[in-house]
């Protein structure tokens, strides 16, 4: 008699049980047992503050943003790199009610326009600029198409005036309010681009995204003894929750080197702030690997972290646990609309599964891999669309049902478009994407969305955007186009045409004119050929060989 396989099918048993509180709850009893300890740390902006402090500050923002006639459910933007100000409206929103709108630091105005009308923002906070963009130009350029947005704070120079106008609001309004606040409340919504073309906004409860974070801090062992450096952005579930909640729900501190990524800075702060935890995508790592600070700045706390928002190339990840103390460090999988992690390493797994898997799954989560088309699950050792369900799984895409089922099922199952296999001992290896998803740098890029926009230029006739392989980004975006009859562009035309309309890193690096695209005879257009055909000719052959987990 044939031996029958077991089939592609886990859950994380576990005798800690979930937590049924909500945000401010776990914040609370936090402050309540290290109130001195260090809570928030933000070294460009010289900050530093206690449990306590931070309670306090946090009481005051929450306070604020009631006197700005801010309600439970309403939705408050926040639109600015990693400062301190990010920390404390993530906790504030939270006590009241409010549900935070996560605003990409990157986005241009046609992405912010989206983002703020389709949630209906009331409020939003922002940061005078980043880098060389003016969020207070791009913010006037669409203000007059955002019906309901009420109050525009500028954090630079506001937002000192705004805790004076919360002084008037007693702190027992919001207690009162944070008493009626259940944990399945939706209390986040996260921009995510679709394949149709405009992002959508997976929004999450604390249920969600607190009980993420918090088996992810004891998948870490974190203590209160840790001290957690997060160079990842806030905006996304990689730094708010992996980072700034898992460390609240364990009473470790939350370290900020900088507004965004520099790698010198990650490293100096590792070793001012004896760091004993570091998180990153494998370009960031990669990058410190390769600074010239490696050698000399002083990592010997540093024990564990995470790597995770794109596939992790192998020969790095031996690397960071060699080269940066980092003997424990982890690999994460998972997506915005499942808060975020399904699988995770532990820090005691042998190292072939650390370095060559994205983990089993976590607690109380349940994966499948199944058959795209039949939906069957398939035996172990076989590739199909990996799938999870419990607790993590959004509530939904917000006022977006239709997106909402085809991406959850009538079980409650996550599709995730991912390709993957699970071994005899449960690991996951993600071994490609049913979708044509781009990861760059550890962002979801999808082609539908350039598309969508190269499509409004008037020279183009047809676009069609791929991911090519890169050994910096992991995939870079390329774009081919069939042109009107008697049109002409340069690259350096087209760069400039998305430049202030779409993220940066979203512009296609590369671009090629062509005559017609590579098709079945049914007429379906072949990414995968017009992939093999650009590694050729861009000579990308040494990038496309790098393995990853």
């Amino acid at each position: 008699m044939a031996e029958t396989r077991r089939p592609s099918y886990a859950n994380g048993a576990s005798t800690r049980p979930l937590l049924g509180v909500t945000i401010p709850a776990v914040l609370r009893s936090t402050v309540a047992r290290w109130p001195d300890r260090d809570a928030l740390v933000v070294r460009s902006q010289n900050y530093r503050a206690s449990y306590q402090q931070l309670w306090d500050q946090v009481e005051k923002a929450a306070r604020a943003l009631l006197a700005l006639g801010t309600k439970k459910g309403d939705r408050v933007g926040i639109w600015s790199p990693n400062r301190y100000e990010w920390v404390i409206v993530q906790f504030a929103t939270a006590r009241i009610g409010a549900i935070l709108v996560n605003i990409n630091p990157a986005y241009k105005a046609t992405e912010l326009r989206h983002a703020l009308t389709q949630s209906g923002v009331s409020v939003l906070l922002l940061a005078r600029a980043f880098r060389m963009t003016s969020y207070s130009e791009i913010l006037e350029r669409v203000r007059g198409e955002l019906p309901e947005l009420r109050r525009a704070v500028v954090i630079d120079h506001e937002w000192d005036e705004l805790m004076k106008q919360g002084e008037a609001v007693p702190v027992e309004d919001v207690e009162t309010i944070e008493r009626t606040l259940q944990f399945d409340d939706p209390i986040n919504i996260q921009y995510t681009s679709g394949t149709t073309g405009a992002p959508k906004g997976a929004t999450l409860s604390h249920h969600n995204i607190l009980n993420n974070a918090y088996f992810i801090g004891q998948t870490l062992h974190y203590t209160e003894e840790d001290r957690v450096c997060i160079p990842v952005p806030f905006y996304h579930c990689f730094g708010m929750v992996i980072g700034n909640l898992a460390c609240v729900a364990r009473g470790a501190t939350m370290v900020a080197p900088g507004e965004a990524f520099d790698p010198g800075e990650v490293l100096e702060a590792v070793e001012a702030e004896r760091c004993t935890s570091l998180y990153g995508v494998p370009t960031m790592f990669i990058a410190m690997l390769a600074h010239d600070a490696i050698g000399t700045r002083d990592l010997s706390t540093l024990r564990t972290g995470v790597m995770a928002g794109s596939p992790c190339p192998v020969e790095v990840m031996k690397q960071v646990k060699s080269k940066m103390n980092m003997s424990q460090v982890t690999i994460a999988y998972g997506m915005t609309e499942t808060s975020p992690v399904s699988t995770q390493t532990a820090v005691d797994d042998p190292l072939d599964k650390q370095v060559g898997s994205v983990g089993r799954v976590h607690p109380h989560v349940e994966i499948k891999i199944i058959d795209p088309e039949s939906a069957a699950v398939v035996p172990r050792g076989e590739r199909g669309e990996f799938c999870t369900r419990g607790y993590c799984v959004m509530l939904g895409y917000w006022n977006d049902q239709d997106a909402s089922s085809a991406a959850v099922d009538a079980a409650g199952w996550m599709h995730t478009g991912d390709l993957a296999t699970m071994d005899d001992e449960g690991y996951v290896n993600i071994v490609g994407r049913i979708k044509d998803m781009i990861i760059r740098g550890g962002e979801n890029l999808y082609p539908r969305e350039i598309e969508e926009y190269l499509y409004t230029h008037p020279s183009i006739e047809d676009a069609q955007v791929i991911g090519v392989p890169s050994k910096k980004y992991g995939e870079e975006v390329m774009a081919w186009l069939k042109l009107k009859e008697g049109e002409s562009l340069t690259d350096e035309a087209l760069t400039a045409f998305c430049k202030d309309n779409i993220a940066s890193f979203k512009i296609p690096r590369y671009w090629k004119i062509v005559d017609a695209f590579p098709m079945t005879v049914t007429g379906k257009i072949q990414k995968f050929k017009m992939r093999e055909a650009a590694i050729e000719e861009l000579g990308l052959q040494d990038a496309a060989k790098v393995d990853t987990a």
